[in-house]
């Protein structure tokens, strides 16, 4: 009896651990500073107010560069981009150390938040190359798990490091596991599967199984702006995500104050229930990522993305509406955390849903939604803090989220995974008047791969 074959290789599960890795790298970089920000004051004498534009400095470049830094990962790929982006924001990270006034807290933070745009878009632009449709959910899943992992340790680890060495010192710490990963990555990752010599001929043929993760074309990539422009879909997509970040950054930014001030916690206690929400939003990302890919598999990509984000944006705006009628303060603490867990149930639709309308064009695709995310976790922070000035309770500000939200269930309605922007693949450009793909490229197509 002849024995089994060499089982096929698995290069892209590595390509998947590269992209969780950064995941937490990113939003240890990012929210360190929430950690650090009383040391920091209390050193360059900073007011609140001032303290609070430091913040609003990186959130305003993140959301300028993102589209730009998407569009250079799909014309030169994303192992050049993202090994620039993860060295230039590293730096910045660590000169975050380095500086002695407002002015110049706020030029680095800025200039910090530029690099960190181009991570996202570019690991969502190498997974377009390297999984095909029917992983691509759970990939999102683990790529954001590695997010709120980093957004869950980042708050302690850097408490340990200030009280150790410094605020100054540990944002050395951070900056350098991001020049560590950049190395790495620049060294072992290719942007086409095919030349990578350990893919084997069996995964090259799993990942191409379908066309949005065929070899990418030779030569320069022209970008089709005017369909760009005037997609209803891609509209709907970035209104969606407008509403993620909008209440996504509450918990970035006003939840410490909430938990201590709103409700009474101590530190310790408000520390647990401050990172309560990312733990349970991690377990929601693996959940959401398998999802959506059975859900894709079973009914179609409209059940599996859109069906999908609408009811857990649903959940989430019930869950914020809970809060505020919760009597005690530990049950409003949890429903807030389980509210961040509702939203991140639909993350990784969110993401594969650019995939599914972008195909080769998905850098610019995510791009657009994510700065459309980060200008709601522009704006979001402004609204609650401008609430609570005017005399409001904390109900109001969470009455206005969880209104937000519902508007996004309702966007998703909207979203049509099947409508490719026009040029994105061969299938669409021989259309006139339309830019949906053919039949067999829709959600029916993904079951028969199972064959």
């Amino acid at each position: 009896m002849k024995g089994r074959g060499p089982s096929p290789s698995r290069v892209r599960h590595r390509v998947l651990a590269f992209a969780f890795a950064l995941a937490v790298v990113t939003y240890l970089d990012r929210i360190c500073i929430s950690a650090a920000a009383p040391s920091i004051m209390a050193d360059l004498r900073l007011t609140m107010l001032q303290m609070g534009a430091v913040f609003s400095a990186f959130t305003l470049a993140y959301s300028l560069f993102e589209v730009p830094s998407g569009w250079r990962g799909d014309v030169v790929g994303a192992r050049r981009v993202l090994t620039r982006v993860v060295l230039w924001w590293s730096g910045f990270t660590m000169l975050t150390g380095a500086a002695w006034s407002l002015r110049s807290l706020l030029v680095i933070r800025f200039l910090f938040g530029a690099g960190e745009a181009g991570a996202f878009p570019n690991l969502l632009r190498a997974f377009s190359r390297w999984f095909p449709a029917r992983e691509r959910g759970r990939a999102n899943g683990v790529l954001f798990l590695g997010s709120r992992l980093g957004g869950a340790l980042a708050p302690p680890l850097a408490i340990v490091l200030i009280q150790r060495w410094g605020w100054r010192a540990s944002f050395v710490v951070f900056g350098s596991l991001g020049i560590a990963w950049a190395l790495a990555w620049r060294a072992w990752y290719r942007d086409d599967p095919a030349e990578h010599l350990a893919v084997d001929a069996e995964e090259l043929a799993w990942i191409r199984q379908d066309e949005a993760s065929a070899r990418p074309p030779k030569g320069r990539l022209e970008v089709p702006w005017r369909g760009l422009f005037t997609s209803p879909n891609l509209y709907a997509v970035c209104g969606m995500y407008f509403a993620f970040g909008y209440g996504l950054y509450f918990y970035f930014t006003w939840l410490p104050t909430y938990l201590v001030r709103g409700l009474g916690f101590s530190a310790l206690a408000g520390g647990f229930f401050a990172g309560l929400p990312f733990v349970l939003a991690g377990a929601a990302d693996l959940a959401g990522g398998w999802l959506t890919d059975r859900l894709s598999l079973s009914y179609g990509l409209r059940a599996g993305r859109c069906y999908l984000g609408c009811t857990a944006f649903g959940a989430c705006a019930l869950l914020l509406v809970g809060s505020t009628r919760a009597a005690s303060p530990v049950a409003k603490a949890v429903l807030l955390a389980l509210a961040l867990a509702g939203a991140d149930l639909a993350l990784a639709a969110c993401w594969a849903v650019c995939l599914d309308i972008g195909a080769r064009y998905a850098g610019i695709v995510t791009g657009a939604m994510n700065t459309f995310g980060n200008l709601g976790g522009f704006v979001g922070p402004l609204v609650v803090g401008y609430a609570l000035e005017r005399g409001s309770s904390w109900s109001v500000p969470f009455s206005i989220t969880a209104a937000v939200y519902a508007l996004g269930a309702l966007l998703w309605l909207a979203i049509d995974p099947h409508r490719q922007l026009q040029g994105s693949s061969r299938g669409t450009s021989r259309q006139q008047g339309t830019n949906r793909p053919p039949e067999n490229t829709r959600g029916p197509s993904i079951r028969s791969a199972r064959r």
